[in-house]
């Protein structure tokens, strides 16, 4: 995807430094963040190795967030804040 024409294109838009690459981790990310299945995800990349497909469609921050909130966030202070587990002999 060197060719003069991809070259032009980024030009155009003023995106010299956009590589293909970027665009297929754009993509595996927005991918993700649509909740579409890994299978999906990984034959949409075309990848075999499901370790790439992870590298692609990383989390997106919001979501990560969004995450912790389950667990730190106020709905978490109605649960117990600390369970103690003691093996008994």
């Amino acid at each position: 995807m060197l060719n003069t024409g991809w070259k032009k294109a980024r030009e155009q838009v003023y995106l010299k430094q956009v590589r293909v690459h970027d665009l297929k981790h754009t993509y595996g990310s927005r991918l993700r963040a649509e909740n579409v299945s890994f299978e999906d995800r990984q034959d949409l990349l075309g990848h075999t190795s499901t370790r790439i497909t992870t590298d692609y469609s990383a989390a997106e921050l919001g979501s990560l967030i969004n995450a912790s909130e389950k667990v730190c966030g106020e709905e978490s202070a109605k649960k117990p804040s600390l369970v103690l587990m003691r093996k008994v002999a």
